[in-house]
């Protein structure tokens, strides 16, 4: 197996690790959005590892980085909105006290 990619792919994986762990031991909500963005970046990262020494050649993984980028951000930003109102409404981003946003 090609040395760089082997670096690649155990980057990714540690950030994939960071952030579920990230998700699974924290409780505000800007920590679990933190944490998300860690999981896709880590996905990232090994997507553009396998792309570039697979299919070097064509430009479908570039197109997928963009999406997954957009993806990324539109993510941030609902999540801040969502994390915005819920402080303004009740002085909190504890997700252990957002009873009232369950079904």
């Amino acid at each position: 197996m090609n040395p760089d990619l082997l670096l690649a792919l155990i980057t990714g994986a540690a950030l994939f690790g960071i952030g579920l762990y990230g998700v699974l031991s924290q409780t505000n909500l800007v920590m679990l959005m933190m944490g998300i963005e860690l999981i896709l970046a880590g996905a990232l990262v090994n997507l553009v590892a396998f792309w570039r020494f697979l299919h070097a050649d064509s430009y479908a993984g570039q197109m997928f980085v963009l999406i997954v980028m957009t993806v990324m951000a539109l993510e941030m930003a609902v999540g801040f909105a969502v994390a915005l109102a819920r402080f303004r409404a009740r002085g909190s981003v504890e997700m252990e006290e957002a009873q009232e946003l369950k079904g």
